[in-house]
């Protein structure tokens, strides 16, 4: 008789069979996830971090059901053009004229500041971070084999490029429909391309100019493409086929519609055999009209840092992400930021009491919330409501103070929320139009208007400060 498993299995939505698909790797025990990453050249926008969140609760998912998970998370850090068409700048070489440093310098510090942000938001550290600048010998290897394969053809003194009409799928990943879409539409026109889709391998640099990164190739002096770069440092550290390749779903059709291509036409076997992608972060709507992705494009977007300097958390905005469904557009706003907050808040009003507590999941009732938490999270990464179970978990009067302790542990190894560690609250700065009602609180303390004191204090909480009153009349605000 055969013992029935411990947990239920994993089944995940498969973009590229568009179903939902019980999950099992390549190799039993072991599985090969590879995360695109960020082009370094400017900061991380909380867009781009979801991401990421996204991509570490499948990573704890993996790992909570025993995989051992080979994770690459790769770091663009040059041939990241502007343009899908394989036209404009290199984003690293705009970051570097917007700040007036070097390309390498720019790199340096964004991908500081991109490790800075992984940590506060609890992300799992990857097996490997792979920068794109390492493995220029790799992606000219892949290059060639594609040359060699009759796959690639050469643009006198603009590139090498990726012959589409030579890869009869190219189309069906992101279900293209390539007759009905008229050239230039998806994609500019560079002159000499064979196929409006074809798309950039090895760019040259023009004879009158140098750039700040460049390397000597077969075809001439130059960079890599974007999508080259990725395929050539998944393959290296994870093999032919991976298991699961993740990104925003903004990478359907170009980017990752070319990895398949340029991949599977250099090995002859399938690229990942699951793909995973994760919904956009939306703007709010403002009075122009604007809104929609959330982007580095308009020069303004929302940082982490920004986040914490209006008083949230790192663990507020992972608590915002944990409330939509990852393949779903998330609406930001200031109002579901603060409900996240209060929501956080008030679930560690509930689980810091836990904090040390020892005790297991021993009760039938126990196991049943744990078997109702994994339930959801095993369904394609179901964590608003493995977020909805907690919360039940924690009102069931039936359960012993201990088990809820035990339980807690269990559903944060997923959740990632440090619900099992002290709070940290993040550093910041007191907003400056919030300084007066600091100074008029004290006057008003000073002429014993306590009712106005009271009155600016709620006011300050509504905001997410509190003030501290000390004997000597002196005043200090905190988090609240």
């Amino acid at each position: 008789m055969t013992a029935k498993p411990m947990h239920p299995d994993i089944s995940l939505y498969n973009t590229a069979t568009r179903k939902q698909e019980p999950f099992t790797s390549l190799h039993p025990g072991v599985a090969s996830v590879y995360c695109c990453g960020p082009t370094v050249y400017h900061y991380a926008h909380i867009g781009n971090l979801r991401t990421y969140v996204f991509e570490d609760l499948l990573r704890r998912t993996l790992e909570y059901r025993g995989y051992q998970v080979n994770h690459i998370v790769n770091i663009t850090d040059v041939g990241h053009l502007t343009s899908d068409a394989d036209t404009g700048e290199d984003k690293m070489e705009k970051g570097a004229a917007r700040e007036g440093k070097s390309v390498w310098e720019v790199a340096d510090f964004y991908t500081r500041a991109f490790l800075k942000d992984w940590e506060r938001l609890n992300l799992v550290a990857p097996s490997r971070w792979t920068k794109a600048t390492d493995h220029i010998p790799e992606q000219i290897e892949l290059v060639k084999t594609l040359e060699e394969k009759g796959l690639a053809y050469v643009i006198s003194g603009d590139g090498v490029y990726f012959d589409t009409a030579r890869f009869p799928r190219y189309a069906d990943f992101a279900g293209l429909d390539l007759r009905g879409m008229q050239e230039g539409a998806r994609v500019g026109v560079v002159e000499g391309k064979r196929n409006p889709f074809d798309f950039a391998l090895w760019k040259i640099s023009p004879m009158d100019s140098r750039r700040a990164m460049e390397w000597d190739s077969p075809w001439g002096r130059g960079f890599p493409g974007w999508h080259v770069e990725c395929s050539a440092m998944a393959m290296k550290h994870l093999g032919a086929t991976l298991d699961i390749h993740c990104g925003g779903s903004d990478h359907i059709r170009v980017h990752h519609t070319n990895e398949i291509a340029q991949s599977e036409g250099a090995t002859g076997v399938p690229f990942s055999r699951f793909w995973l992608h994760g919904g956009w972060l939306l703007e709010a709507p403002s009075e122009d009209g604007g809104g929609g992705k959330m982007s580095k494009s308009s020069g303004e977007f929302v940082t982490l840092d920004t986040l914490i300097e209006k008083g949230y958390g790192p663990m507020d905005y992972r608590y915002f992400c944990l409330t939509a469904h990852y393949r779903s557009y998330l609406n930001f706003s200031w109002e579901g930021l603060n409900s996240a907050r209060d929501s956080m808040r008030n679930l560690r009003k509930k689980t810091d009491p836990l904090i040390g507590r020892d005790s297991s999941i021993a009760s039938d009732n126990a196991q049943g919330w744990q078997r109702r938490f994994q339930a959801a999270a095993f369904d394609d990464l179901g964590f608003p409501q493995a977020l909805a179970v907690l919360h039940q978990m924690l009102k069931d009067p039936d359960l012993l103070e201990g088990e809820k302790a035990a339980l807690v542990r269990d559903f944060d190894r997923l959740l990632g929320l440090r619900l099992t560690e002290e709070e940290i609250r993040p550093a910041q700065t007191f907003p400056e139009d919030l300084l007066p009602l600091l100074e008029e609180r004290k006057l008003a303390r000073s002429n014993k208007d306590f009712k106005r004191s009271d009155e600016i204090r709620n006011i300050l909480k509504a905001r997410g400060f509190g003030v501290k009153d000390n004997p000597d009349g002196s005043m200090e605000w905190f988090s609240a």
